[in-house]
């Protein structure tokens, strides 16, 4: 029937509104179509642009909403849909020789996209076979290049939708292989999108499922335990806690499973092959597994299951080494070891496994399995051909850290790389890098080793790193210095003429300071001052020498205690200072140095000497601030030098030196003058002044000979500067003497006497009367100082009566007005002014004789028997009596008459003198009978003169 014969009211309106429909699909439809064609046009070498995707989908979705479509448009929708895939198939073959932006793929992906939600559109089209397969198919390719994108929520919204269509198929009735093999392939992939994005439930869950899909077909089998397996080697690799490594072993025993349900299933020799090879992987996979979980029996009984399996026995290289590392974790060293030698006569077995087994072998049994590796290393160099990188490897893991048994690994390691065969693998240009490798292993060992103290086994170390250090120019300085290396770890073992043979054979190879520095080293070991003093004159010719070796070469000198050669070091740094030069330490410093090592042993004072006068000079020329510096070190430095030559100065003083101790104290005084910034510095100024020359005038009775007249003007000069700043101790007041009461009263005493002695030497008699009046008048002054002054002035080549009269009147008028006067000093002085008095007046004014025996008798009376000393009680009526002698001689009666009464009254107060007393007043009676009578005058003055 036409339509036209069907028209009614409600028909029309129907038509109408089918035939809006239709010209709204047939825009959409002409809308796709032309984009469609522009990408069918594309050349292959030009991309789709970015917006005919983005037309497509929008007209996609346009079109899914004016559903559900005829079917004459619907084979339209299919043939459009096909049109795209093939074009992007086409696009995608063009493209794939080259590489594609990652926002191109994703294009590509995205026309799929489309192509893949148009025949969606038409799923349900008559007259195509299958239509929900294909179109199912289009959403599993298209899902499987988003997941290769890494676009996972969009590859799981296509497997999605292509589960959907697949769900409302009947199963049973797939009777086409490539449909059974489609449901269980999306099953597959989008398990493999949920394990991505970490739904690890989901993705087993999904294999799970796809075990229902398997139609007993080993394919089946072997796909699904793939991913399995995939599954488990991913977990097995990210493992991070126990219950990673228990899901990766369940994983592992599915893949397992299915391969042996696989296997039974199998009709082909290929397929059988195939999957033994598949499930050996797999056997292998648990046991590594098993090895990490520490389950060693398991390791053992699945490598024995893969061994027994078939005749041959499978001889894949892993098994050897996961049977090596369960032996050893189950202590078996021997089953281990047996295991480690069985690789070395299995000629399969690659390099870097038997490598990697040495490692692991030597790792577990420690310093014990050093010699077992290398045998295995030398066993395998005779069964094929080992590289030099598998030697560096071995020797590395041999060799290890520094600790316990490091020496025995050390040595085994020595052993191997000292072999010839060894050796020659690194011959060669090809080798360069390798033998550099091997080079940096021995040194960093043998540098561990010299650290730890250990010179044996570091020296060993380092010969055996020379090995690798090719006989060419370039290498003579790595070779030099592998030289100086081998002297420090002899110099270690004291062995000193083989360090020498080293040192030498570095020299030769390349002359630098380090070699010199050694060689100096090595004199110093040996206590050959004068070698070393002249490699000191070595080192400095060198071209890249500078003045730190010398100060490193003092301080070395000092710990061997060899003073002269760290003298000398110091001596030749000296010789490189110069105003503005940059040197190793200032030159006070090493002036200090020098005086410090001098001062250790006796006998270089006057060494020492010349340098402290060098710091003297220096100061002067250079300024002050400037040679010692400025600010609290500069004066420390002043202050160090102002004391050791005090101390130096009082050395040499105890040790009679009095012309060193001069010059020291002659120095002490100026640097103390650089000091002078308080009381005390001044003290010490003036002390060391004046004792200075003291020590000059000791120097000349020590040497029995005259002060020159320089030196006489020097010493006086010195007096005059210390008597200056005596002068300033209390600022406006005259030299009394006053302050040094409190600090050093002996001082004063010790200026008076020298410069009465310098004066004298002028002959100023007149200045040395006011010195020692001054000193009398001062609070600084007692009886026995001036006592000694009195006793200088009255004896040697250079007396002056004048101050000896005064000095022992004001002496003796001390003694007799203390409280406890010191007779046997009283005594002396008595005798000394008796004797000045006696020569300087003689018998002119023999009164004032006279007056110092009366003196002396007054004292005398009232004391105690011995109190004044006996022997000058003696001395003096003995005398006194003797002198009436002369008066009897020349007739002077009275004279005699006086004297010989004095004597008889000293005589009365001497103890032990009764007998001579006796005779003295028998004497004087028949005296006094004789010369009474005037005519017998001559005569009796005659007897008188011979009784006395």
């Amino acid at each position: 029937m036409r339509i036209a014969e069907l028209s009614t009211p409600e028909l029309r309106q129907g038509h109408a509104d089918s035939q809006s429909h239709l010209q709204s699909h047939q825009h959409l439809l002409s809308q796709i179509e032309s984009s469609i064609k522009q990408t069918e046009n594309l050349s292959p070498d030009k991309l789709p642009p970015d917006t005919i995707s983005a037309d497509l989908r929008r007209f996609s979705t346009q079109l899914s909403q004016l559903a559900p479509f005829p079917n004459s448009l619907k084979i339209l929708i299919w043939k459009l849909s096909y049109r795209l895939w093939n074009s992007c198939v086409d696009l995608s073959n063009a493209s794939s020789l080259r590489s594609l932006p990652p926002s191109k793929a994703e294009d590509h992906a995205k026309l799929r996209h489309v192509a893949s939600d148009l025949l969606f559109l038409a799923s349900d089209v008559s007259g195509v076979p299958s239509p929900a397969i294909k179109s199912a198919s289009f959403y599993l390719k298209t899902g499987l290049i988003w997941h290769d994108l890494r676009s996972f929520d969009l590859a799981s919204l296509c497997f999605e939708r292509a589960t959907d269509i697949v769900s409302k198929i009947d199963i049973d009735k797939l009777s086409d292989a490539g449909e059974r093999k489609l449901l269980l392939d999306l099953n597959i992939a989008r398990s493999k999108t949920a394990w991505e994005i970490r739904d690890r439930n989901l993705a087993i869950a999904l294999l799970n499922r796809a075990k229902g899909l398997l139609f007993g077909t080993p394919d089946h089998h072997k796909a699904l335990a793939n991913q399995y397996l995939a599954f488990g080697k991913t977990a097995l690799a990210k493992s991070e806690e126990s219950q990673d490594l228990n899901d990766a072993l369940k994983l592992m025993n599915e893949a397992l499973d299915l391969y042996e349900k696989g296997l039974r299933e199998a009709r082909t020799r290929q397929e059988t092959v195939d999957l033994k090879d598949l499930r050996s992987k797999t056997l292998r996979f648990i046991s590594a597994l098993h090895l990490q979980k520490n389950e060693f029996e398991s390791v053992i009984k699945c490598v024995r299951v893969l061994r027994e399996e078939c005749e041959s026995g499978d001889h894949h290289p892993s098994l050897s080494v996961l049977a090596m590392k369960a032996w050893l974790g189950l202590g078996k060293y021997g089953e281990a070891e047996k295991e480690l030698r069985g690789m070395v006569v299995n000629k399969g077995i690659p390099e870097g496994v038997w490598v990697s087994a040495v490692e692991a072998y030597f790792q577990a049994a420690g310093t014990a399995g050093a010699e077992t590796a290398k045998g295995v290393f030398l066993g395998l160099l005779g069964r094929c051909h080992v590289s030099a990188s598998s030697a560096v490897r071995v020797a590395h893991r041999v060799i290890g850290d520094v600790s316990e048994g490091s020496r025995v690994r050390a040595k085994v390691v020595g052993e191997l790389v000292s072999d010839n065969r060894v050796v020659a693998l690194f011959n060669g240009e090809g080798a360069a890098k390798q033998r550099t490798a091997m080079h940096a292993v021995l040194w960093n060992c043998g540098a561990e080793h010299f650290r730890s103290k250990d010179y044996e086994t570091s020296a060993e170390m380092f010969e055996k790193a020379m090995l690798y250090i090719p006989f060419d120019i370039e290498s003579r300085i790595l070779r030099a210095k592998g030289f100086r290396v081998l002297c420090l770890c002899h110099l270690g073992l004291s062995k000193l003429d083989q360090a020498h043979e080293y040192i030498n054979e570095a020299e030769k190879l390349d002359p630098n300071i380090a070699s010199a520095f050694l060689k100096f080293k090595i004199y110093l070991q040996k206590k050959d001052q004068n070698g070393a003093i002249d490699q000191i004159q070595a080192m400095a010719t060198c071209l890249d020498f500078t003045p730190d070796f010398l100060s490193l070469a003092a301080h070395e000198a000092v710990a061997c205690r060899a003073l002269a050669v760290a003298v000398a070091s110091l001596s030749n740094l000296l010789n490189f200072y110069s105003p503005g030069k940059s040197m190793p330490a200032t030159e006070v410093v090493v002036l200090r140095t020098l005086v410090t090592i001098l001062t250790q042993e006796p006998g270089n004072e006057l060494e020492a000497l010349k340098f402290v006068k060098r710091v003297h000079n220096r100061a002067s020329e250079l300024g002050s601030d400037c040679f010692f510096g400025t600010g609290e070190v500069g004066r420390r430095e002043r202050n160090w030098f102002a004391v050791t030559l005090w101390n130096l100065g009082t050395k040499t003083g105890k040790e009679k030196n009095y012309e060193l101790c001069g010059e020291f104290l002659r120095l002490a005084s100026e640097f103390y003058g650089l000091l002078a910034d308080g009381q005390a510095e001044e003290n010490m100024v003036c002390k060391s002044l004046i004792l200075s020359v003291s020590a000059i005038i000791a120097s000349e009775n020590q040497r029995k000979t005259t002060l020159s007249e320089s030196e006489v003007k020097q010493a006086l000069e010195l007096l005059d500067r210390a008597g200056k700043i005596l002068k300033s101790i209390l600022p406006g007041t005259q030299l009394n003497g006053d302050q040094l009461t409190t600090t050093e009263p002996d001082l004063y005493f010790i200026y008076t006497i020298c410069a009465y002695d310098i004066h004298g030497r002028l002959n100023d008699s007149g200045s040395q009367l006011k010195l020692v009046q001054k000193f009398t008048s001062s609070k600084a002054w007692n009886p026995k100082h001036l006592l000694q002054i009195g006793i200088s002035a009255s004896q040697g080549p250079r007396t002056n009566h004048e101050v000896a009269t005064f000095a022992l009147n004001e002496c003796l008028s001390a003694f007799l007005s203390s409280s406890s006067p010191d007779y046997q000093n009283v005594a002396l002085i008595v005798r000394r002014l008796i004797g000045v008095t006696s020569i300087h007046k003689g018998d002119t004014d023999d009164e004032a004789v006279y007056g110092m025996y009366k003196q002396a008798y007054r004292v005398m009376v009232g004391l105690k028997d011995s109190e004044y000393p006996t022997e000058e009680g003696k001395w003096l009526a003995m005398t006194a009596w003797n002198r009436a002698s002369l008066a009897v001689r020349f007739g002077q009666i009275d004279v005699a008459r006086k004297w010989m009464d004095v004597g008889l009254q000293l005589a009365k107060h001497v103890p032990g003198m009764e007998t001579y007393r006796a005779c003295m007043e028998d004497f004087i009676n028949d005296f006094e009978k004789r010369f009474c009578a005037p005519n017998d005058g001559e005569r009796k003055i005659d007897s008188a003169r011979s009784i006395i």
